[in-house]
């Protein structure tokens, strides 16, 4: 590993527009700029006449004159220059090509060359904006998009287009602004942008289109370059204008299709021409065999191959060898690749806070070998089938097989993920203490501060809290530290504890993919009851993912109430679950909308929480939680860490590592005890060989489909668990192993209507330990006192599902049998014998 001291400049990146916001820019085009119109070209006279009347014309006198003084300059100064229109007399001026640059410098030297300034400049430069915003408010002038958003005057011109173009328009915009949950600093502005779209462009707010809010979002772009998080490019403006219904029917439903971090699918050209490849003959050749291998891959993974091959191996080459147009590599130049490859430089700040490069080992310098040797192989495979277009490229490939050193690759993955899962394992219960804790205590603190009055103190939990005085209107609420005034957002520390606590409440309660948890949907929650016992059943469906495979999953009753509060909190004021339209990062296109559970208000817009969104709340948790490793550093959670912890945790407490495959939905039993992380090889492997040695030696008519008579016996052996205090939760073809003695039994799942029943054994337990201890009978009083603690277990276990089932909320969740198209489904008679379950 080595060291170095480097710079800490950095590039800026290029903002674009996405691929889908050009689609649309072509659906919705930006209204064009006409050089004139009708009012532009009207007279001064006109002009002035109509600008001293309604709704032009001030309410007192001195507000008037100063008006009218200020519109006379401006329109002095635009005399001077030749035009038969306002507009083109302003274009003449050149005043509007750079915004930066303050126009009244000109109009005052202007005017003082032609000996029309006066005799008190001061003055009228303070009025000058008043003059030129009426021209704008009568659609006189119509100065660019780029000149509005940057000039220092006029300003507000929403106040202006409010009293005189478009009162109603702005009206329902500013009526939003004081019902939603966006604050002051955000709406304001956002009413701005949309004023100056109607300055530039003329016309009323209904008249705005979505390409104009596009050309406005590049035009701030290019105006303001600078971090793509800047305030100055919030797009809220366009949100505003779609909760109004300013836009038709079909334009689109989420101001995010316009970002540059959505950028769609790219063509294979485009995939291999983002990295300027100098040598042309091979880009040529990668597009043909990335375009090869196309159809048996999907988008993903095509765009991982076009990162590999393009950047990591040819650009790597052509920036290290200058001219290089083979594929046929020197021995010296292809292993000085390999070294670059298998080493990466991760910069970091020493204690000086100088930026220092460290060299260290890349994690993916194995999967990058393996590609690249693929590529080569593909080529002197095809080339044997079509010389003429492949074999020029036929070339011994510079990866031997001893340079992907596959089984000690998979080695280290999986002593490093087993590592990972040991320390975690033991911590899962105090993480989700933790959560649960915090997410109580912050729905507390907010609560709190909703009762008091701005400047005055509560306490929660023993931490103290000023509810904040704001200067601005804001629907949030905040709160100040006492002793360090830092502000806090109570609403967002609210809304990030209660999703931080579902998603790893349901990550962890279920094992699935980080993907499949943000593609949860209200109809994902269904139910089935069984046909004798009419016992009602709740399921998780799992949409397919990665393996394109649907599966269900039993939701227990602690997973039922996470749901459940993540239902109620989603539902909108008609009780359904909002649509919102989520953004595929796999195959790169946005998804129909959807009624998905993990869903939150951000502006005026409800969207998905994607999955980085997941791993924030995730790290924000754990950042709050304290929690830390064994060398004492902060404990982070990767989603998929849950799904590693579920596994392991299943398998070590008794489930069969077939059952937990097909919960997971892995193909392959191998992935399944792959991510179990104290579990030996040989034993699985011995314990499967057995299951195969079993099957082979059994009679061939135990695999065969069960006859009614055995079928009503599997279904009659649930009835036969009934019991005086609840149901007997033992495994189906097993007898009672503990002699009856169903109070201390952990299988007995107590019925909360026996409550009395549990109530008078207590009492008489109580009653018989007193009359052993009289006679002394002191064995007989150890027994009762072992059977008294499971009896007040079982009575405190009642307590807690009746306050759960107390604050059951009707989620609306459809009947099995009422979906349409479903993979899987429970049939009348089991295909899989009774025999054979006993074997696995």
């Amino acid at each position: 590993m080595t060291t170095a001291t480097v710079s800490s400049a950095g590039n800026t990146r290029t903002w674009q527009l996405s691929r889908e916001a050009e689609v649309l820019r072509e659906k919705f085009p930006p209204r064009p700029a006409p050089t004139s119109w009708p009012a532009t070209r009207q007279s001064r006279g006109t002009v002035e006449a109509r600008l001293a009347g309604e709704p032009f014309r001030a309410e007192d006198s001195n507000a008037r004159y100063h008006r009218k003084k200020s519109l006379q300059t401006v329109l002095d100064w635009l005399e001077l220059y030749p035009g038969s229109s306002w507009q083109q007399r302003w274009n003449a001026t050149g005043a509007g090509i750079d915004g930066h640059r303050d126009w009244r410098v000109k109009l005052l030297a202007d005017l003082d060359d032609a000996g029309l300034l006066g005799e008190q400049p001061g003055s009228v430069h303070r009025l000058l904006g008043m003059g030129l915003i009426q021209l704008i408010g009568g659609d006189y002038v119509r100065p660019s998009l780029g000149w509005l958003m940057a000039t220092s005057s006029p300003l507000r011109i929403a106040n202006e287009m409010a009293k005189v173009r478009d009162r109603h328009g702005l009206a329902q915009l500013r009526a939003v602004r004081t019902s939603s949950t966006v604050g002051d600093a955000t709406m304001v502005p956002a009413i701005e942008r949309v004023a100056l779209m109607m300055a530039a462009k003329g016309g009323t707010v209904a008249d705005v289109t979505p390409g104009d809010c596009i050309e406005l979002m590049q035009t701030s772009r290019e105006v303001f370059p600078g971090p793509n998080r800047s305030s100055r490019h919030s797009p809220l403006f366009y949100q505003l204008l779609h909760s109004i219904g300013a836009f038709p029917a079909d334009a689109p439903p989420t101001v995010r299709m316009f970002s540059s971090l959505f950028a769609g699918k790219l063509s294979v050209e485009q995939l291999v021409d983002r990295y300027d490849l100098a040598c042309r003959p091979v880009r040529e050749l990668l597009v043909d065999y990335l375009r090869e291998r196309q159809p048996a891959v999907d988008y993903s993974t095509l765009t991982n191959l076009a990162t590999t091959l393009t950047l990591w191996f040819w650009k790597d080459l052509e920036r290290h060898h200058p001219g290089i147009d083979s594929l046929q590599l020197t021995p010296e130049v292809a292993a000085g690749w390999k070294q670059r490859i298998r080493t990466r430089t991760v910069r970091s700040k020493n204690e000086h806070g100088d930026v220092v490069e460290t060299t260290v080992e890349r994690d993916s310098a194995a999967d990058i070998l393996i590609t690249v040797r693929c590529f080569y192989l593909d080529l002197a495979q095809w080339a044997v089938d079509d010389p003429a277009r492949w074999g020029p490229w036929a070339v011994p490939c510079p990866i031997r097989a001893a340079d992907v050193q596959h089984r000690k690759m998979t080695s280290r993955r999986k002593s490093r993920m087993d590592q990972r899962t040991r320390e975690r394992l033991p911590a899962l219960p105090a993480l989700a203490t933790v959560v649960e804790r915090e997410r109580k205590a912050a729905a507390a603190r907010l609560e709190a501060a909703r009762t008091v009055g701005p400047g005055e103190q509560f306490t929660v939990e023993g931490l103290t809290l000023r509810r904040a005085r704001l200067k601005r209107h804001s629907p949030r609420i905040w709160a100040e530290e006492p002793d360090t005034g830092r502000r806090r957002d109570l609403n967002r520390e609210e809304d990030n504890a209660f999703w931080a606590w579902a998603a790893i409440e349901v990550l962890r309660m279920t094992g699935i993919r980080v993907e499949e948890l943000t593609e949860l949907t209200h109809p994902s929650l269904v139910q089935y009851r069984t046909p004798h016992t009419g016992e009602l059943i709740p399921l998780l469906q799992i949409p397919p993912s990665k393996t394109d495979q649907e599966r269900l999953l039993v939701i227990s009753p602690e997973l039922a109430d996470v749901l459940s509060a993540v239902v109620c909190r989603v539902r909108g004021s008609d009780g359904s679950v909002p649509l919102v339209v989520a953004y595929d990062h796999h195959e790169k296109v946005w998804n129909p909308p959807m009624p998905l559970l993990f869903q939150r208000a951000i502006g005026l817009e409800t969207r998905p929480i994607p999955i980085g969104g997941v791993r924030d709340l995730i790290s924000g948790a754990l950042a709050r939680s304290g929690l830390t490793d064994t060398a004492g550093r902060p404990l982070d959670f990767a989603p998929h860490d849950f799904r590693r912890l579920f596994t392991t945790d299943a398998v070590m407490n008794g489930m069969p590592p077939h059952i937990a495959q097909l919960i997971l939905g892995h193909r392959d039993i191998n992935t399944t005890m792959g991510y179990k992380a104290v579990y030996p090889e040989e034993a699985i492997d011995g314990h499967r060989a057995f299951i195969a040695r079993r099957r082979a030696l059994r009679p061939s008519e135990e695999y065969r489909r069960p006859t009614d008579a055995e079928w009503e016996e599997f279904l009659g052996h649930f009835e036969r668990r009934r019991l005086a205090l609840g149901d007997c939760g033992r495994a189906y073809g097993t007898g009672c192993i503990h002699e009856h003695s169903c109070v201390r039994c952990p299988l007995l799942r107590v019925d909360p209507a026996q409550r009395h029943r549990l109530v008078d054994i207590r009492d008489n337990l109580i009653t018989r330990i007193a009359e052993a201890e009289h006679k002394g009978w002191v064995g007989e009083a150890e027994g009762l006192r072992v059977s008294l603690a499971a009896t007040r277990e079982k009575l405190a276990e009642i307590g807690t599902a009746i306050a759960r089932g107390n604050a059951t909320v009707a989620l609306g969740i459809p009947g099995f049998r009422e979906l349409a198209g479903r993979t899987a489904t429970i049939p009348h008679h089991p295909t899989t014998p009774i025999s054979r379950e006993h074997d696995q």
